[in-house]
């Protein structure tokens, strides 16, 4: 288990909406993601002789988030970003990731979140299911 605690959207979500560029903002987003049982392969692949998970081990390069979010700022119509990543040997149920984008309109805010959760979940993190 994690000894990392997962945020509280609802304070999220406020703080955001106190934020200087609030009132640029018509749309937020949130990811959550977490450990699943059904593991990777069968899921991508439909491997369905893959075993179940039980578990994983989840790092990430914060240099690396850090760089994706400044990219992130630079795509039109988005003002609030706030990012959380879990550590550690985690269990199913537990959560991976929290993600909140800020944007002006849905197409923006939409294409920001797939924008944010896929390169981080591609660049910057490690994750081995057990």
């Amino acid at each position: 288990m994690s000894e990392y605690k997962a945020p509280s959207m609802d304070e999220w979500l406020r703080e955001a909406k106190q934020h200087e560029n609030a009132s640029r903002v018509g749309m937020y987003l949130t990811h959550n993601g977490v450990v699943r049982e059904t593991a990777r392969d069968l899921v991508r692949n439909g491997n369905q002789s893959a075993a179940a998970v039980t578990g994983m081990r989840f790092s990430y390069s914060k240099e690396k988030v850090a760089e994706i979010l400044e990219a992130a700022y630079l795509i039109s119509g988005i003002y609030y970003i706030r990012v959380w990543l879990n550590e550690g040997c985690l269990q199913v149920g537990d959560d991976l990731m929290y993600v909140l984008v800020g944007g002006d309109t849905r197409h923006h805010t939409i294409n920001a979140l797939q924008y944010l959760v896929g390169r981080i979940k591609s660049e910057a993190v490690q994750e081995e299911e057990l």
